[in-house]
């Protein structure tokens, strides 16, 4: 389901949320999708559970993921509507950026730069 990468600058908490966050927002990870649990996860990955726990938090906080005590975690329906969002972000971009003059391949890796958190180049 998920893989970390050991040598990576990103902390492990964010390399589970970003993965996660990435199936759920691509539908790979539909409503209602019932997650591992924190410690089943964290023990398929190798890492600790407050590891996992974090990613879960920030997930929840997001609107990405609902925890239902003993039904355990599961994808929110507003997980679904996430990638509408960020649809409409990209088309407000693109916008923006025909709007200052920018060149689509320009536009493109700008976007590249924010996605690896790295300078734009």
């Amino acid at each position: 389901m998920l893989s970390l990468d050991p040598g990576s600058a990103v902390p492990p908490y964010e390399q589970v949320r970003s993965q996660l966050a990435r199936k759920i927002t691509d539908r790979e990870l539909a409503a209602g999708a019932r997650l591992p649990t924190v410690r089943a996860l964290a023990a398929q990955l190798g890492i600790a559970v407050n590891t996992v726990a974090r990613a879960y938090r920030e997930l929840e906080e997001a609107g990405l993921i609902e925890t239902r005590g003993r039904a355990g975690t599961v994808v929110s329906a507003a997980g679904e509507r996430s990638r509408e969002r960020v649809l409409r972000a990209a088309r407000a971009y693109a916008a923006t950026a025909r709007e200052q003059g920018l060149a689509a391949q320009e536009a493109l890796e700008i976007v590249r730069a924010a996605l690896t958190d790295r300078p734009v180049p």
